[in-house]
C-alpha cells in the first residue's frame, strides 16, 4: 500500500510476524489497532466517542496517525481523485479531539511483545457470534486437511441470527474424509470461526489473476445452493449432515443449534 501511513518491518525474523514495534519506539511508529465491526466496516467507539484500542492478541483494524505539518510524506495523505473515497480512508477524533488517522482496511493483531500479524482484509472478513472472522484463516485451515484441493470462506445471513454465519466452499478429492475434516476443523479453529455450512463444489472459480473467487458462491449463499452439495455442522450428532429443505427450515426457525 503506497498511500498508507503505516510502516512495519520484521527485522527480528519472528515467523508469521510482519513487523515489530517495541514499547520504547511506539512514539516513532504511530500505529494503532482498534476494534472494528467487520460486518459494517465501522470503528467501534466508546461512550465518549473515542475508538477502543485492542488488547494484545485481539484482532482489529490497523490505523496510521497522520500529521499534516510533518515533512515526511509518509505522515500525510494527499487523497484520491474521488473526495468520497478519500474521506472513507480517514478516521477523526480517534483517541482525542482533532487527531486524524489513516484507515488501512487491514485486520491485524499485536502480541504482548510488540509483534504485529496480518489477519485479513476488512472486506474479506465477516462478523459472527460477536467476533471478526478471517475468511482467509478459515480457508487456510481447511486446505491444510488432506484431500481438500481449494477452499474459500464467507458469511451468510440466517434469519433471526445476528451477524453472518460461516460457509465454506470446498473443492476436494472424491475420497475426502468428512468426519476427519470435521475433527480437524474443531481442533484448529475456535468455535465461532467454524463454518456452519460446507458446500462441496466440483471446482472453485478463479479471477483473471488466478485468485479464488467467492463471488458466485457468496451470491448463491446457502438458499440457492444445490442441496446435494450442502452440508450442515450438526452439534447434536457431532457430524456433517446433508442438507434438505426441511433441515434448512429448521435452521431458519431457530430449532437447530448453530
Amino acid at each position: 500500500m503506497t498511500e498508507g501511513a503505516v510502516s512495519l518491518y520484521n527485522c527480528a525474523g519472528r515467523p508469521g510476524a510482519i513487523g515489530h514495534v517495541p514499547s520504547y519506539l511506539a512514539h516513532r511508529f504511530p500505529v494503532a489497532i482498534v476494534r472494528c465491526d467487520a460486518e459494517t466496516r465501522s470503528l467501534v467507539r466508546d461512550e465518549a466517542g473515542r475508538c477502543i484500542a485492542c488488547a494484545p492478541g485481539e484482532t482489529g483494524e490497523a490505523l496510521g496517525r497522520l500529521d499534516a505539518t510533518s515533512r515526511s510524506a509518509a505522515r500525510r495523505f494527499e487523497g484520491y481523485t474521488d473526495p468520497t473515497s478519500s474521506a472513507s480512508r480517514l478516521a477523526q477524533d480517534v483517541f482525542y479531539e482533532g487527531d486524524v488517522w489513516y484507515r488501512t482496511g487491514a485486520l491485524m493483531r499485536r502480541d504482548s511483545d510488540g509483534f504485529y500479524y496480518f489477519v485479513d482484509r476488512l472486506g474479506d472478513a465477516f462478523r459472527w457470534k460477536g467476533e471478526n472472522i478471517s475468511a482467509s484463516e478459515v480457508a487456510a485451515a481447511l486446505t491444510a486437511f488432506p484431500g481438500v484441493i481449494d477452499a474459500i470462506a464467507f458469511g451468510v445471513v440466517i434469519p433471526g441470527q445476528e451477524g453472518r454465519a460461516g460457509i465454506a466452499g470446498i473443492a476436494a478429492e472424491p475420497s475426502l474424509d468428512l468426519a476427519g475434516l470435521r475433527r480437524h476443523v474443531h481442533t484448529t479453529l475456535p468455535s465461532y470461526a467454524r463454518p456452519v455450512f460446507l458446500r462441496l463444489c466440483p471446482s472453485i472459480a478463479r479471477t483473471g489473476t488466478f485468485k479464488l473467487s467467492s463471488a458466485t458462491l457468496a451470491r448463491e449463499g446457502y438458499k440457492n445452493a444445490p442441496l446435494s452439495q450442502l452440508w450442515f455442522d450438526d452439534r447434536e450428532t457431532k457430524a456433517y449432515i446433508g442438507c434438505t429443505a426441511a433441515l434448512l427450515a429448521e435452521i431458519e426457525q431457530g430449532n437447530m443449534p448453530i
